[in-house]
């Protein structure tokens, strides 16, 4: 049984992972106009608002974790004028760190598909039009839209609505100026989920 004085990795592995996103106040979010945080911030929001699994919720704020976590082989993906839109398989890395940490698949699948999300949605030309410019960028450089074969096994995996559903607040999480709760709204879910999905548990 866990005392006072005992250690609880599940709360030290969500203050340490919030605190990296906190960290992120500041910091621009590839080619919008809003920070990083702020677009996590939202996605989650959305993501609560729409009544979304508490799965779906905290992946949301997660997904993009990828993109500034440290790793010694992250690699950016360039535009036509060579800026940076974004690390490249930040979706993938995202997912394979939520993973190596325990998170459930209902959560790290659902950060690692926001990318292939993306590409199945652009198969639709209004979809692709209403991309930010950046957004645009960086899907060109993740490979485009899905081919049919491609889209054909993404709707064969039992996730793949839910996969959609994030990425459609992932979409619509760039707005100036937004007023939405703080990384604390979050804590007590996130750290539930850990405790009755994840495989991260408390130190006895």
């Amino acid at each position: 049984m866990l005392n006072a004085n005992t250690p609880d990795v599940v709360s030290e592995h969500v203050t340490s992972l919030f605190d990296l996103f906190q960290a992120q106040g500041d910091g621009a979010y590839i080619g919008e106009s809003i920070s990083q945080l702020e677009h996590s911030l939202q996605a989650a929001h959305f993501a609560a608002e729409d009544n979304a699994p508490p799965t779906t919720i905290i992946a949301a704020l997660l997904h993009d974790v990828g993109q500034f976590i440290p790793h010694s082989e992250a690699a950016d993906m360039l535009d036509e004028h060579g800026a940076s839109v974004g690390r490249r398989s930040h979706d993938k890395l995202g997912a394979e760190y939520l993973r190596s940490h325990g998170w459930p698949e209902s959560v790290y699948k659902l950060v690692g598909a926001h990318v292939e999300a993306k590409r199945y949605l652009a198969m639709d030309q209004e979809y692709e039009q209403s991309l930010s410019r950046a957004s645009q960028a960086s899907l060109r450089a993740q490979g485009g839209k899905f081919t049919q074969e491609q889209k054909a096994a993404f709707e064969q995996d039992p996730l793949w609505s839910e996969k959609v559903r994030l990425r459609t607040y992932d979409d619509r999480s760039k707005v100036v100026g937004l007023q939405v709760p703080d990384l604390s709204a979050y804590r007590s879910m996130a750290e539930d989920i850990l405790r009755s999905e994840g495989t991260l548990r408390e130190r006895l």
